[in-house]
């Protein structure tokens, strides 16, 4: 049978890892403070969720290799994941963790077979569904980290930090204004009253979303 399987798992969430990571090089370390809101995690925090995120589904597949869930002391288990999730880091150590578990983790979906994977996974009492595949609750790990990562690209584009954009500034400010210079010097030429307009339309080829300040 061929299907998605565990190269395909393990490259996958190679390259999601890989765009965390990008992500999180990008972002200050002054800003790995930053709460989106009150109740929300710091960047710091939430990458750090991202990098362990992988910790349950590796305690249940790779070291107990389970097929139910009867006698898992979740409070137990949960709370090392949260005792580790809640150690400080730096901007550097966030990264290396990043970088330890993604690998990690790769390197267990790399030597998954296909029959590992369909085997069938009994979910505790009064769950819906009753069963799902292991395939599936491995596939998670890759989507709960897109769907966090998801959240860091969110404070990165609303922040007023702007620390994509504002790489940029500088050099799109000296762009906007030669520019501005130059079709007044244009306009004067020209006997025109007012470059406004010409400069109006330039400027929307220069600024981001098309605004123009005023």
């Amino acid at each position: 049978m061929t299907y998605y399987g565990a190269k395909d798992l393990a490259e996958s969430f190679r390259t999601v890892r890989k765009n965390t990571i990008q992500a999180a090089e990008e972002i200050p370390e002054s800003q790995y403070g930053f709460k989106a809101s009150s109740d929300s995690k710091t960047v710091e925090k939430l990458l750090t969720h991202i990098a362990l995120g992988f910790s349950f589904q590796h305690q249940f597949h790779a070291v107990e290799k389970r097929k139910n869930f009867e006698g898992l002391d979740f409070p137990v288990l949960f709370a090392k994941f949260r005792a580790e999730e809640e150690k400080s880091r730096t901007k550097a150590e966030v990264i290396a963790l990043l970088k330890e578990t993604g690998d990690g983790w790769a390197s267990f979906l790399d030597g998954l077979t296909e029959d590992f994977l369909a085997e069938t996974i009994t979910m505790p009492t009064g769950s819906t569904p009753a069963s799902k595949s292991r395939f599936e609750m491995i596939l998670s790990v890759k989507e709960h980290e897109m769907h966090h990562r998801a959240q860091i690209m969110l404070i990165q584009r609303n922040s007023r930090s702007g620390w994509r954009r504002t790489r940029h500034r500088p050099q799109r400010a000296k762009r906007i204004a030669k520019c501005g210079l130059r079709i007044r010097g244009q306009a004067r030429r020209a006997g025109k009253t007012s470059a406004r307009p010409r400069i109006q339309s330039a400027f929307r080829n220069l600024l981001p979303n098309g605004a123009v300040q005023r």
